[in-house]
């Protein structure tokens, strides 16, 4: 006699279609199915809410579900889905490039192009770059991270997962240290000065000054463990660039749009005047869309048609961008991102002194990371724990995510509309998982 076919949850469900249908080689960190979400706030398809401290790898800065951002979404669905800007313009694509060009801390006459994703918007920046100068080297960081294409692989500094088995990869990158103040001895102007001397050294050693057409980095690492360099390092970096006629390229996908408690991460710095500006992420509060701003006479070195694409500026991701732009300067969300990060580190760094394997907490504005070692002293990286610690915050209702090229770092990147008493129940959460931890591994 046939035995009966046993009932399923929605979870184990998903789980199975998830083996079935879906590569192995699509990583996901916590194994729930988010159906519904709004604010900072995500519920699954048992019901359950947690609280969201990854908002989709910093993209949900201005909320989910932004009212506002929903309607602007249908109206622009009323009138126009898709052209494709190197066939007709559309209006949302126009104002959005006039909106960047505003907002942008660069100075003098600006423009810019729209693509779909962070990883385009870096591979159009090196193709800028290169048209204008009219060099072919590149120089990026350890522990940088600029997406998954070909180029954005090459540029990027993790081994392992992103560039295992991939390569050969592009020729002319040379990668320099990045100055991470946690793990160096030095005081930080010291630390920074060193960083600097660094890459004027690769030109002798390396490649040739005038052989390079771009210096591309974040001003916050972000997957590289949201590390935060000495303040005098990013301004002295960008006097190396300009007395060599480098393009200077700040790769804000994950730092801009209000999460470091100014729009952009560059405005920490007086006049830091990069030559483009790469975005993304909470650019269109879940919509794939991403762009390259920049000085006018950069952005128009290439020839005519050599950039775009299908999709590059869609209407619908244009005009959710739009209403973002408005939304976080209407709303202040970049004080409110200062507000959260002030909070959050002060209670973080009170659980630190009690702990003993947060080595440091670190970040600037909402932009905060957390990092694991299993010696204070030693400072090596405790892998094991921040999975465990990650894994205890998903029992207990709070969606986090890891960074850092040891996997150890838990960063922190809740929508900036959060409020203070969710906040305050998200870190609670953090605790308990780090006493938890702590217990179990000894």
């Amino acid at each position: 006699m046939t035995q009966p076919t046993m009932m399923k949850t929605k979870r184990e469900a998903n789980a199975l279609l998830r083996e079935r249908y879906v590569t192995k080689s699509v990583s996901v960190q916590n194994p729930i199915a988010v159906v519904r979400a709004e604010g900072a706030k995500l519920w699954d398809e048992e019901g359950r809410e947690y609280i969201d401290f990854a908002g989709g790898i910093g993209v949900m800065n201005v909320g989910h579900s932004h009212p506002e951002v929903i309607a602007a979404v249908k109206e622009q669905a009323d009138k126009l889905f898709h052209t494709c800007i190197h066939v007709t313009l559309n209006e949302p694509y126009l104002q959005l490039a006039e909106q960047l060009c505003r907002i942008a801390p660069i100075v003098g006459e600006k423009k810019a192009l729209l693509v779909n994703t962070g990883a385009e918007a870096v591979e159009n920046a090196v193709k800028i770059a290169r048209s204008f100068t009219g060099r072919p080297a590149v120089i990026a960081f350890e522990g940088a991270f600029h997406g998954r294409t070909m180029l954005g692989m090459s540029l990027t500094s993790k081994v392992t997962p992103y560039k295992t088995g991939f390569g050969p990869f592009v020729p002319e990158i040379y990668r320099m240290p990045f100055p991470n103040p946690y793990r160096s001895e030095l005081d930080e102007e010291t630390l920074g000065e060193q960083a600097v001397e660094t890459v004027v050294r690769a030109f002798e050693t390396y490649v040739e000054a005038n052989q390079v057409a771009a210096l591309i980095v974040e001003p916050v690492q972000g997957e590289g463990g949201f590390v935060v360099p000495p303040t005098n390092y990013l301004p002295l970096l960008r006097n190396v660039c300009r007395e060599r006629g480098i393009v200077f390229i700040l790769d804000e996908v994950q730092s801009g749009f209000a999460r470091t408690g100014k729009m952009f991460a560059a405005e920490h710095y007086d006049a830091l005047d990069p030559d483009l500006i790469l975005v993304a992420k909470s650019l269109g509060a879940g919509l794939p869309i991403a762009a390259v701003v920049g000085k006018a006479d950069v952005m128009d070195a290439p020839q005519v048609g050599s950039l775009g694409g299908t999709y590059g500026g869609n209407p619908l991701a244009a005009a959710a961008a739009l209403k973002v732009i408005e939304v976080m300067e209407r709303e202040q969300l970049p004080a409110r991102a200062e507000h959260i990060g002030q909070k959050s580190v002060s209670f973080l760094r009170e659980l630190q002194q009690k702990s003993t394997i947060i080595g440091d907490v670190r970040g600037q504005g909402a932009m905060i990371a957390i990092e694991l070692v299993k010696d204070r002293a030693t400072k090596e990286p405790h892998a094991e724990a921040t999975a465990l610690v990650t894994k205890k915050c998903l029992e207990y209702g709070l969606i986090t995510v890891k960074a850092g090229v040891y996997s150890n770092i838990i960063r922190l990147l809740s929508p900036l509309v959060i409020s203070d008493e969710t906040l305050q129940q998200g870190l609670q959460v953090i605790a308990r998982a780090v006493r938890e931890t702590e217990e179990e591994l000894g």
